[in-house]
C-alpha cells in the first residue's frame, strides 16, 4: 500500500503553505476545523487510477457528480495531521469538462461558526463571496482556502439521506 504523500504529494507543504496564506491575511489558524482537503486528478484516467488506490487509505462516504464530473469522499482511516488539527476526510475530484486542471492538491476547508461573523471580524481579508451564502474562498494561487458552515461528512450525510446524489454515470470512466 502506498502512502498518502506518494499518492497525493506532500501534505505538510501544502497544509504549511496554506497556514501560511491565512497567517498573511492576518487570519488565526483557530478559526475552526480543517474538515478536509481535495486533490484534483487533471485527467478521467487518473481519476480512475487514484480513486481504487485512496481506497485502501478510508472507506468511501459518496461518489456523485458534482459540476459536471465525478468527486468522490473518503473518510480517512487516520486523519491527517496538519496546523489546523487533524483533517479526517479526503476529496478526489476529476476534472471538469473542458477546463484544464493541475495534478495535485488544490484547497483545504474549514469549518467556522457563521460566514457572515467571519466576513465581519475579518473585513481587510479578500474573500471571494459568489458562492455566499454556502461558502466563502480565499485564493491563495494555486491554492484556497474555503469556508463553510457545515462539515463535508454533515453534507454528505443530507444528500444520502434526501436522495440528491447524483450518480456517476457508468460510461463517464
Amino acid at each position: 500500500m502506498s502512502s498518502l504523500n506518494t499518492l497525493l504529494g506532500n501534505t505538510q507543504t501544502f497544509f504549511s503553505e496554506l497556514a501560511a496564506g491565512l497567517v498573511t491575511h492576518g487570519l488565526p489558524l483557530n478559526l475552526g476545523p480543517m474538515d478536509h482537503i481535495c486533490y484534483r486528478a487533471s485527467t478521467k484516467a487518473e481519476y480512475s487510477a487514484l480513486k481504487d488506490r485512496l481506497a485502501e487509505h478510508g472507506h468511501i462516504l459518496v461518489e456523485g457528480m458534482i459540476g459536471g464530473r465525478p468527486i468522490i469522499t473518503y473518510a480517512l482511516h487516520q486523519p491527517l495531521a496538519s496546523p489546523f488539527g487533524p483533517v479526517p476526510c479526503l476529496e478526489l475530484a476529476a476534472p471538469k469538462p473542458g477546463k484544464t486542471h493541475y495534478t495535485g492538491l488544490e484547497h483545504g476547508e474549514i469549518v467556522v461558526p457563521d460566514l457572515h461573523t467571519l466576513l465581519k471580524n475579518y473585513p481587510h481579508v479578500p474573500f471571494h463571496q459568489t458562492a455566499m451564502p454556502a461558502e466563502l474562498t480565499l485564493a491563495l494561487p494555486p491554492l484556497q482556502v474555503k469556508f463553510h458552515c457545515q462539515s463535508l461528512a454533515d453534507t454528505i450525510a443530507t444528500e444520502i439521506a434526501e436522495g440528491t446524489v447524483v450518480p456517476v454515470p457508468e460510461e463517464y470512466i
